[in-house]
Order: structure tokens, then C-alpha cells, then sequence
């Protein structure tokens, strides 16, 4: 495809089954309540005066979001910059790699129309010119830059082996790579899953129950669980017959083991590694202020603190230096806080502040059980979870309600809604880190 022409966004070519549209459970635990609210919201379309243009660098969930929030007004001109012709469910990586879902969704499902979609890569932002420079060669002027490039898997290159022999699972490429490996690998050949998060634990338990002989590294399981939450997990990847080494390093990746620093070799046909995140270097690249992971530091209305034509959204923000949680649930809450930033301008209003609450972390512990860590709106775990099958059931519907409210806002721009009501900026204002 030249770059800047209208994707027209066909379906996936895999056999794919529509999941933008769900009934029952309510679908997200940050968005559970927008069925309740979305019909009292005013959505007219706004306009009037000349057409501002949007750029969007990222089409993953908070891109697509913000993007579609945005076209509430019709005197704004929106264009979605990303890779790929289609819209990669991160969150279902591992279900693509053991071969029971094909993780992606054409953007015609639940992209707005108004949004032209430019298959490329950004190179570079260049906020003085206020344009963005694409890989292609091509650029794009902008009024505003919605920077959200969200994160990935890194690869852990001061690891003596692992550039070689490791399969990061932060993108569609690496999981095919790792699909396609496994095929060649016998089903009783070992895996190892380096990283005990909840990438890690939910890759080693759809790799079990998959049938794979899986063993789980980590430093410690489920870090950011209560107590009870990280013994349900605990037990169901036993279940599974996962077999978990905690308080354990890796120190070097072989083709056929991974070495621990107490020198214990583990066999490996196939390394996965899920530890950390790291996001792109673009804004570090544009002589933007970053953190010391490289994401974007704004102000508390995700407004970059170099340039207020610069608004960040996603893993890839620094609110204050002081990031939430990198993950899809909180993702969407600031794209949508993103898009409201640039309206609120738009109508010559000051934008609002930051006040988050996150009610839990969903985890699926292979396709019949899971578990759900409920936590306080600061994202402190609570000792109080749910697990089993329920759980499992909770999950699911919460990863297609994902879908469901990109699509619904899409539809009825402005719809979207989310849990506030945390003490973000009372905390920050004494000194504490929040979410």
C-alpha cells in the first residue's frame, strides 16, 4: 500500500468470529457502568470553522479510541497512523500462539469512517514544524499529535543468548514466529516462559492446556496480586501441570536450555519471554521529555510538557512522571481523557485533570478458569478475588467488551465512559504515586 492511502480495511483473511458485539455479563470492569450512562450523554455533532487535523501515531487501543471520541466533531480531521492494515487484540497473543484465536479485527468493524487510515511507520514528530515524518518518506501536518504508541515485549539483549534463541510475545509478528515454532516442536518437548506477570502466567496456561510441558520463571508470581489472588493462580497453573521455579534469574538462553544464576540448566525448545515492557523511542527520538522507560511525560490532562499541541495516550504516557500501570484496562481510560483534552480546547474550555479508578485485574488461566483480582480505585489489590470458572467466563467477556466499546464508540462517538472517582490528584499533591 502507498503510504497516506486510504486503507479500505478489508476482513482478516484467517476465518475470524465478530466479537464487537456481546450480550450479558457487563463486558469491562473500567466500563461496566458506560451501558448504564451512554444514552444519557450528549453526543450532537459539533463543527463549525475551519477543520482541525488530528494525528493519531498508533492504531491499538487507545489510538482507535481516541480516534473515535474525536469524531463527535465534524470540523475535525482525523488520520491513524499504524503499521499494520489490521487492529492486533493484544490481549489474545497467546490464544494466536496456541491456535485458538487469530488475535485481530478489521478496522472496519470498529474504526470511525472519519478517520483515514495511513499504513506507515512514524519517524520522527517534529513539533516545532508541527509535523510528523513517516518511514515512507511522506509526512503529515498536524494542529494536534495524539502520541499513542503503546508498548511491547522487550527483547533482553544484555542476556548472553537470548537475541538468538528467546521469542518475545509483545506483537503479531513475534507471536507468529512463536506460533510457527511451536509447530515445529513436539508436543511433549519442554517451553520455558520467562516473566511471571500476567503475560507470563497466561501464556504458560494456555500453552499447558494446550498439552505443552511448560516451566514458568520467574522472580516472583503475580507481583502485583493480593495474597489469595496469587494462590489461586498458583493452584491452577498446578492444575495445568505448569511447573513454576520462583526467586530464580535467568543468565543465559541456549537453543536447548535456559541457565538460571544458581546454574540450574532448564530444558527449553522454545523460550518465551514476557518480562516487562518497554515502549517505542519515538518521542525520546524527537527530543521529547521522557521517562526513564521512554514514555511521554505530560501533565495531568496527558498534555506533553514540551509541546501543548502534543497530547499522549496509553502505555506509552507519563502523567506527571508518574505513569499508571501499563495495560489495555487502563489504556482506554486515557485515550478517552486524551480525546476530551483536545475537544475541551477545541471549545476554549481548560482541560480536566486525571482521576482514574481501577477496580481489578482479569486474568485466564487457559480457556476454563481464571482469576479476578479485585483492587482498590488506586490499583492496590484487595484481598478479595474471584476464580474458576466464573472467572474464566468474566475474562473472556471482558476481552471482547474491549472490542465492544470501540465499536459502540464508533458508532456513538462519546459514549464511552469509565470508572472515576480515585484520589489521583490529592495524592500527587502529597507527594505519593497513585495508579
Amino acid at each position: 500500500m502507498l503510504a497516506g492511502a486510504r486503507e479500505r480495511r478489508g476482513p482478516p483473511t484467517k476465518p475470524h468470529v465478530d466479537r464487537t458485539k456481546t450480550t450479558g455479563f457487563p463486558w469491562s470492569l473500567t466500563g461496566a457502568l458506560g451501558a448504564i450512562v451512554e444514552d444519557m450523554k450528549d453526543t450532537s455533532v459539533l463543527g463549525g470553522g475551519s477543520a482541525t487535523r488530528v494525528v493519531i501515531v498508533g492504531g491499538g487501543y487507545a489510538g482507535v479510541l481516541t480516534a473515535n471520541r474525536l469524531s463527535q466533531r465534524a470540523d475535525i480531521d482525523i488520520t491513524l497512523v499504524n503499521p499494520r492494515p489490521i487492529f492486533v487484540e493484544r490481549i489474545r497473543l497467546h490464544q494466536l500462539v496456541a491456535g485458538n484465536d487469530d488475535a485481530v479485527e478489521s478496522y472496519s468493524a470498529i474504526l470511525t469512517d472519519r478517520a483515514n487510515l495511513v499504513v506507515d511507520s512514524a519517524q520522527l514528530i517534529d513539533a516545532a514544524a508541527h509535523q510528523l515524518r513517516l518511514i515512507s518518506g511522506a509526512s503529515l501536518s498536524f494542529d494536534f499529535l495524539i502520541y499513542a504508541v503503546g508498548s511491547t515485549a522487550p527483547m533482553p539483549a544484555a542476556v548472553p543468548g537470548a537475541p538468538e534463541f528467546v521469542y518475545p510475545l509483545g506483537e503479531l509478528e513475534a507471536a507468529q514466529r512463536l506460533a510457527a515454532r511451536l509447530a515445529d516442536v513436539p508436543l511433549q518437548a519442554p517451553i520455558v516462559v520467562v516473566g511471571g506477570g500476567l503475560t507470563g502466567i497466561e501464556a504458560a496456561s494456555e500453552f499447558a492446556e494446550a498439552g505443552r510441558n511448560v516451566t514458568l520463571v520467574t522472580g516472583a508470581l503475580g507481583p502485583s496480586l493480593a495474597k489469595g489472588g496469587r494462590k489461586s493462580v498458583a493452584r491452577q497453573l498446578t492444575k495445568l501441570g505448569v511447573r513454576v521455579v520462583e526467586n530464580a534469574t535467568v543468565t543465559q538462553v541456549g537453543e536447548d536450555r535456559v541457565t538460571l544464576r544458581d546454574g540450574t540448566d532448564l530444558p527449553s525448545a522454545a523460550t518465551v519471554w514476557t518480562a516487562g515492557f518497554i515502549v517505542p523511542t519515538l518521542a525520546a527520538d524527537s527530543g521529547l521529555s521522557t521517562d526513564r522507560l521512554g514514555r511521554l511525560v505530560t501533565d495531568e490532562t496527558l498534555t506533553s510538557v514540551d509541546d501543548p499541541s502534543i497530547i499522549a495516550a496509553g502505555d506509552a504516557a507519563s502523567p506527571s512522571a508518574q505513569p499508571l500501570r501499563m495495560s489495555c484496562q487502563l489504556a482506554m481510560p486515557l485515550a478517552s481523557h486524551a480525546a476530551d483534552t483536545v475537544l475541551a480546547r477545541l471549545q476554549g474550555r481548560e482541560p480536566t485533570a486525571l482521576n482514574p479508578a481501577s477496580v481489578g485485574q482479569c486474568i485466564s488461566l487457559g480457556r476454563h478458569a481464571g482469576t479476578i483480582q479485585m483492587s482498590h480505585f488506586n490499583d492496590v489489590a484487595l484481598p478479595m478475588h474471584l476464580s474458576g470458572h466464573l472467572a474464566a467466563t468474566i475474562k473472556e467477556a471482558v476481552c471482547k467488551g474491549t472490542l465492544s466499546f470501540l465499536s459502540e464508540e464508533a458508532r456513538k462517538p462519546g459514549s464511552y465512559f469509565w470508572p472515576h472517582g480515585g484520589k489521583r490528584q490529592k495524592n500527587l499533591k502529597k507527594g505519593r504515586v497513585d495508579v
